[in-house]
């Protein structure tokens, strides 16, 4: 199982297929590298290295109490990036792992000159929570009704959060029990502390300043049925603040990266990173 230590010495586990130009995704909460199963085999057939590692406290990595926090998490990412001398790099972020990519590129990456692309899909850029300045956010009730949902009863909420994650409560749905089934094993493996902290983290950070760094092309990929991460208070706005940002907007696609929205994301994932 490949893993690397970071400076603090938190152990991060990371999938590594293929070979070509180095692409690195990151998932959302509260999930793992195993997200992004098929589209890691999709890069790797398709020429390029694939890499997914799992965010500290999810997944396979360690669980330290400390560094649940975006800066740790893009520093992680940078060290990452260095331990395999990554280079003419493309980052791909779902959820809050887009602000993951956002913030290494913007801090890391991009003053190193190892990033070239970054998309983004269904991003929390540039915040999410509701504030005089962001109208659009959500309200800071919901995250902390799913701090205590999380505490009560994290498995449980998991079970309920992959309904709308996936748009199955959408009439007409076709739901798949197996994804749901998925997404509440992967949140399981996720410690209690770190699901708890990183709330506040893809809630609470504000991306601006990152996105507005970005001199990189950047596609930020949304569904306009995302009952999670609402579009207007997120690719809506980060698409005016990047100055080479291209907005794809996916009609009736849900949050969570699932079926025909999933396939059509993939082609242009490939098409993106072509150009």
């Amino acid at each position: 199982m490949p893993t690397f230590t970071t400076s603090d010495g938190t152990e991060i586990y990371y999938t590594d297929l293929g070979e070509g130009r180095p692409v690195v995704l990151s998932h959302g909460w509260p999930l793992s590298s195993d997200a992004w199963q098929v589209e890691l085999k999709l890069l790797a057939d398709a020429g390029y290295r694939a890499i997914a590692h799992d965010r500290r406290g999810h997944g396979r990595s360690s669980q330290p109490w400390q560094g649940n926090d975006m800066d740790t998490y893009a520093k992680d990412l940078a060290e990452l990036v260095e331990h395999l001398d990554l280079r003419d790099l493309s980052l791909i972020g779902h959820s809050t792992g887009g602000g993951e990519v956002v913030r290494y590129a913007a801090r890391h990456g991009q003053p190193q000159g190892r990033v070239a692309k970054v998309i983004t899909a269904g991003a929390v850029p540039p915040v999410m929570v509701k504030s005089e300045s962001n109208p659009e956010g959500t309200p800071i009730e919901v995250f902390d009704g799913i701090r205590a949902a999380v505490l009560k009863d994290r498995s449980q909420f998991f079970q309920d959060l992959s309904e709308s994650f996936f748009g199955f409560n959408r009439p007409g749905a076709e739901v798949s029990q197996g994804a749901r089934d998925d997404f509440w094993r992967q949140g399981m493996l996720a410690g209690l502390k770190a699901a708890y902290d990183c709330i506040a983290q893809f809630s609470e950070t504000d991306f601006t300043e990152d996105l507005q760094a970005l001199d990189v092309p950047i596609l930020l990929a949304h569904g306009d049925d995302d009952q999670i991460v609402p579009i207007a208070a997120a690719a809506e706005k980060s698409i005016t603040l990047v100055s080479k940002g291209t907005l794809k907007v996916y009609a009736g696609a849900p949050h969570g990266i699932f079926g025909a929205y999933q396939d059509e994301l993939d082609r242009d994932i490939l098409a993106f990173l072509a150009e």
